[in-house]
This record gives C-alpha cells, structure tokens and sequence, in this order.
C-alpha cells in the first residue's frame, strides 16, 4: 500500500473508526485536519471538495486512490491489510460484526451528525434542550438494541465479538464517546460499559482518542 493520507477532525465519530482501524492494524498514515467548524467549516472550501464532494470527513488517500466513508475504508483496509483482521470468522460471523458496525454507522450516527445538529437548531428552530434531547433520544434507542443484541450474542467475549477488536468495536467506541459528550446517562447499558473500559486499556484505542489528535482543542 502506498503512503496513507487520512483527512480527518479529532472529534469526528466516522474518522475516530478509522484511525482505530489504522491503528489496529498497525498502518501509519498522515494526519491532514480539516476543522469541521472554524471559518465555516474547512470542509466547505474548495480545495477540500476536491478531495471529497460530500464536503465530509474522512477521506482515505493512498496514491491516486481516495476513498470516502468510513465503512468502506475499513472494508478496504482489510481486504488489502488483512492481518490483523477486523472482520474475523466464518460467513455468519463477519455478517454479524458489520451488523452491529452498521447499527451504529446507519442507525444512530447520521441522526446526530454535527449537520443535521445544525439543520435542526438553525432550519427547524430547536433550542439547546431540544436538541439535547433529541440527540439523547436517538443514542438511546440504539443503544437500547446493541445492549441486547450483545447481551444474547454468544459471540461477545471481552469486545462485541471475541477478546480481540472488530470493526464492531471501531464504530463503537467513538458512538460511546459522543455519547459521554452530551451527558447520555450510559449506566444503563452495562455490557457497553465494559466493552468501552476493555478498549481504554488497548493501544489502538487510546491513540485513536481525540484528546489525542493534532488538531485536538
């Protein structure tokens, strides 16, 4: 694989997975910031839209290739750097590990991405706790799932599927770490809880946290 360029924000959830891929599989890449709120958002200028028409974070740039969503840069990372695998096991058990990466990527992130935060408090006119409350209602209802979703799973070891991450876990902690941000009350959700203590003992994990990034503040 040529050099990696990875065109990120410290706190953006879709880039946090990404860096924990990278660093899980041991791959050194270029930290490029794109400041998702400074001047109107760095995304927006033309140099960036460039990069990636979506005017969104992360972009995955390895040659002439550049690739968009983080999903699917996990996915590529592991095709061309299967080892260590984020995807592991037989037909059943890689389908429920995206299952359960996509729960979060599809389910519950989008509904509280910082532009949809933005359409809702400037367009639809919600204040603060409107919003507070919207972002907590959707956290919840999807944490409500994965909590028992694993709870049943006889694949959950000390992660969402094994003792070792998958890209479940990937998509998983930074949906926790939003979570922490706007006071979600996570008590609640135990088997969460322990994934999320089990990662702040691992490598990957800990460099991957925004405080930090570069560009962290």
């Amino acid at each position: 694989m040529s050099n990696i360029n990875l065109y990120n924000y410290f706190r953006s959830s879709a880039s946090y997975r990404v860096r924990i891929a990278l660093n899980i599989k041991g791959l050194e890449y270029k930290y490029i910031p794109v400041h998702l709120t400074r001047e109107g958002g760095e995304q927006f200028k033309d140099s960036y839209k460039a990069i990636n028409e979506y005017s969104l974070v992360p972009t995955l740039e390895t040659g002439d290739f550049k690739l968009h969503q983080s999903l699917a840069i996990m996915e590529y990372l592991e095709e061309v750097h299967p080892e260590p695998s984020i995807i592991p096991g037989n037909a059943e058990q890689k389908a429920y590990i995206r299952a359960i990466a996509m729960d979060i990527a599809c389910e519950i992130h989008p509904l509280n991405n910082l532009r949809v935060l933005k359409f809702i408090t400037g367009q639809l006119g919600l204040n603060e706790d409107q919003k507070i409350g919207w972002i907590h209602n959707w956290i919840n209802l999807g944490f409500e799932g994965l909590e028992s979703i694993l709870a049943g799973s006889p694949y959950r070891g000390k992660f969402c599927f094994g003792d070792y991450p998958t890209m479940a876990d990937c998509c998983l902690i930074p949906q926790i770490f939003n979570a922490r941000r706007f006071k979600v009350d996570l008590d609640k959700y135990p088997i969460l809880s322990a994934i999320e203590a089990e990662s702040k003992g691992h490598k990957a994990f800990i460099d991957a946290q925004p405080e930090n990034q570069p560009d962290s503040e």
